[in-house]
């Protein structure tokens, strides 16, 4: 029996951009603490082993952006219910530290945690608009993402968020994971610079984690091209077919207009 494939959304914007995706893969989409019925849990160590215990031993586990960040400790701390590991722009630490240069400056954090604190409905736009900055699709992709996002959640739970990404470092917890990992990033993501996936790549190949990396060049924080999304469906249709031993549909021409 295949292994179930459960996906955790990324911060602010819920399970909605998620839904077509997880749909096309057969899988599940787990509510991040404080959102939809989810009851908030603010310590991030709490909130991990709250994820951990409702997954099946050996499930498929997946996540973009925050929710990548959780499913990296999930994996680090629970390896026995994690068979595959899946990280869309994810990163282990969001802000800047020792050792760390290229992630978010913890000032540039605290700004804009002010912002949301203050007018979340005019930060919203602004924040989404930056996932593919520069792109001439932004304002397309922006619209959409608004869009397809769930209503907002409750200040504090935004808050617990903005507090994890400040605070959670988990570059000592890389060398616990055993999971083979399928990692996907986009190269012009301003959101979780591509060297942070370059940094989390080389720790797994260092402690002799089996890790996929694919990179798309013109990419952000997301999928912003329909070409680009298919080609992100099959390979990770193909990798879990791989160490799962799943059936999935031969690549053929998805692979066609992609940047990869």
């Amino acid at each position: 029996m295949t292994a179930p494939l459960v996906f955790l959304p990324g911060w602010c914007l819920g399970r909605g951009p998620l839904n077509a995706a997880v749909d096309a893969l057969q899988g599940t989409i787990f509510d991040l603490s404080g959102y939809g019925d989810a009851p908030l849990i603010t310590d991030f160590d709490a909130a991990v082993a709250d994820i951990a215990a409702r997954l099946q031993p050996g499930t498929t586990l997946a996540g973009w952006s925050l929710g990548a960040q959780l499913v990296l400790a999930v994996a680090a701390r629970a390896p026995e219910k994690v068979g595959k590991l899946l990280l869309v722009a994810g990163t282990a630490s969001f802000v800047q530290r020792a050792g760390w240069p290229h992630a978010m400056p913890p000032e540039m954090l605290a700004e804009f945690a002010a912002g949301i604190a203050a007018d979340v409905e005019a930060m919203l736009p602004r924040f989404v608009g930056g996932f593919n900055r520069g792109d001439a699709r932004s304002k397309e992709v922006t619209r959409q993402l608004l869009d397809l996002a769930d209503p907002l959640p409750p200040a504090a739970t935004l808050a617990t968020g903005l507090n994890w990404l400040r605070d959670v470092d988990l570059r000592p917890e890389l060398g616990r994971i055993k999971a083979p990992t399928l990692l996907i990033h986009g190269a012009n993501d301003p959101r979780v610079k591509k060297a942070e996936s370059d940094q989390i790549v080389k720790s797994m190949q260092d402690h002799k984690i089996p890790v996929t990396y694919v990179l798309f060049p013109d990419e952000g924080h997301g999928f912003a091209r329909p070409s680009n999304r298919m080609a992100f469906y099959a390979v990770t249709e193909a990798f879990l077919a791989d160490h799962l031993g799943g059936r999935n549909e031969p690549i053929g021409s998805d692979f066609e207009g992609s940047s990869i």
